[in-house]
């Protein structure tokens, strides 16, 4: 059973986390510092960091949980499903609980907010594509041990997830530029990609 003080300690985090992503998205992050957060939250700047090591780790975290999920979604796939498939029932199946992932730890409109925001500050979007490297090898390796291959001698786990994570690369990238910047359309992009890695890949482009 959670005691009292973890309890309390979740929720200073928590108090941090979406005080952290509302700065960023309203101030800038770039403006934002250590100090504002811990001061909008009435603790001290010690405090922040026994939670965070500085503020792109903040930023960052609501992606680290979406990532967290799908990686878990993998994992609980049918052992008969090809490795694409599994990659792509994972993200589309997953999707009905991502809201409740995401709304545990921030309202869907500050974590949209803060999507776009890493987007467009090239510090936040170094840090998460350095970060989506690391996830990529996650993945591979779930990959890997779901079909018995060594990905060390395999070189097919790393180019299924290659082409995986392009496809969402891309996704991300196109809804961050679009008009409509909702949770639903970010799963009709993500949809109509994926349902196009096949044939982009197998099939001839020519209209004559």
């Amino acid at each position: 059973m959670e005691t009292l003080r973890e309890r309390k300690k979740q929720r200073t985090r928590e108090a941090l986390l979406r005080t952290a992503l509302e700065l960023f998205t309203t101030e800038g992050y770039e403006r934002t510092t250590v100090d504002d957060i811990a001061a909008a939250v009435d603790v001290s700047q010690r405090t922040f960091f026994r939670y965070f090591a500085g503020k792109e780790e903040a930023a960052l975290a609501p992606m680290d949980v979406t990532v967290a999920h799908f990686l878990q979604s993998v994992r609980e796939r049918p052992p008969h499903e090809a490795p694409m498939e599994a990659l792509r029932q994972a993200v589309l199946e997953g999707w009905d609980t991502l809201h409740d992932v995401i709304e545990a730890i921030a309202p869907i409109e500050l974590y949209l907010r803060m999507c776009r925001l890493v987007e467009s500050t090239p510090a936040l979007l170094a840090a998460h594509l350095r970060r989506s490297v690391e996830a990529e090898e996650a993945m591979a390796a779930i990959l890997a041990e779901r079909e018995g291959v060594d990905m060390d001698t395999d070189p097919r786990p790393r180019l299924a997830v290659a082409v995986f994570g392009g496809v969402m690369r891309l996704t991300e990238r196109q809804w961050s530029v679009g008009e409509d910047f909702s949770l639903d359309a970010m799963r009709a992009l993500t949809v109509s990609y994926l349902e196009q890695v096949g044939p982009a890949l197998s099939e001839s482009w020519r209209t004559h």
